[in-house]
């Protein structure tokens, strides 16, 4: 018999079609590479490729996420946004028309000594002041000769990663010169773009941008969240009410009883924990959805509950619905209150949650 534990993680296939949709009237000269690594961000892999079918290509991390897209079909260009971890990788990556980003020079020397079926369409990263992958700005234009001579490369395509693109104060434009700078009259096609560039940045479009986040509904920027930019949040995290707790003043909840009722209350437990992906650090005033209706989390998340305030839902009882996150209340703003960004809550939902999508 399969679990009746009311925590479900619901997935909008419609939400996510229209947030790509929003990535193509902003950047409608641009080819869309949907990046759907970490399983979908945590809304499932196959579930997320399919309602995105329309982008032009997939960027994902791995070889194994690769190679289960073009078993279930999928003929679009299909980025590695790290290349190969291990050079055994590669007639794998040639045999189904992976397009690996190169980012360190070895690469290139592997490349040129392996024995391939295809030639590889390469995408060529430049580190432009992130400095996590890519070649410097002053190797670019050998690299690129290296490239186009060998044998076992097809199409170059060039590429950076932004570090700021959501911190208006820094912005893009030094990263934008410098690749510019190591890049110019190299006539190859260029990806620049992330969620944030693509929304507040036109001139980082370029040939090919990278949706991530903003796909699945949740806003880049601190100042805004994902419906505020035309979004629609993709996930809905929902529970109910397991247990109703009548709290006397001065008495705890929770380990550590991190909260103390200030009066008698009821309280609210909920079927939700850290096991879940919710945070533990979320602590006291997480805001939350009881009945539609607002209140917070009190205390610590314990690994398989959280308690909340039924203050000001006086008529919430035993399996009451919750919303931990969704339409009306923002992923971004728990993790605000949580202290870390909706990336990590998305990601982070665990297998043991019953997933529907619709």
């Amino acid at each position: 018999m399969l679990s009746r534990r009311p925590l479900v993680a619901r997935i909008d296939t419609a939400a996510l079609a229209h947030n790509l949709g929003v990535a193509r009237r902003l950047a409608p000269g641009a080819r869309i590479l949907a990046v759907i690594k970490a399983n979908g961000y945590g809304h499932g892999l196959a579930h997320v490729a399919d309602a995105l079918r329309a982008a032009d290509g997939f960027a994902v991390l791995t070889l194994d996420e690769a190679a289960g897209l073009r078993t279930q079909g999928y003929t679009h260009p299909i980025v590695l946004l790290e290349g190969w971890f291990h050079p055994d990788e590669l007639p794998e990556i040639a045999r189904l028309r992976l397009r690996p980003v190169v980012h360190r020079e070895d690469q290139i020397d592997l490349l040129t000594k392996a024995r391939l079926d295809n030639r590889l369409d390469v995408w060529l990263k430049v580190d432009t002041g992130m400095h996590r992958l890519g070649l410097p700005p002053r190797r670019v234009r050998a690299a690129v000769e290296r490239l186009r001579s060998a044998a076992q490369v097809g199409s170059i395509t060039l590429m950076t990663h932004f570090a700021c693109a959501d911190e208006p104060q820094l912005g893009v434009q030094a990263q934008l010169d410098c690749f510019r700078g190591a890049t110019e009259g190299l006539k190859l096609p260029v990806s620049l773009a992330n969620s944030a560039a693509l929304m507040r940045y036109p001139q980082t479009h370029a040939d090919w941008v990278r949706p991530g986040l903003m796909l699945y509904g949740a806003s880049p920027f601190a100042e805004h969240n994902g419906e505020g930019l035309g979004l629609l949040p993709a996930m809905t995290l929902s529970s109910a009410i397991i247990a109703v707790q009548r709290v006397r003043k001065g008495e705890g909840v929770g380990y550590g009883a991190a909260f103390v009722a200030p009066r008698d209350m009821d309280v609210g437990v909920v079927a939700c924990g850290y096991a879940d992906g919710y945070p533990r650090h979320a602590g006291t005033g997480t805001p939350v959805l009881v009945e539609g209706r607002p209140t917070r989390t009190l205390g610590r998340v314990s690994m398989d509950m959280l308690a909340v305030d039924l203050s000001a839902v006086p008529g919430a009882h035993v399996g009451s619905p919750v919303q931990l996150w969704g339409p009306g209340l923002p992923v971004e703003r728990v993790a605000a209150a949580a202290g870390t960004v909706a990336y990590e809550l998305l990601t982070a939902i665990a297998p043991r949650v019953r997933v529907e999508v619709v």
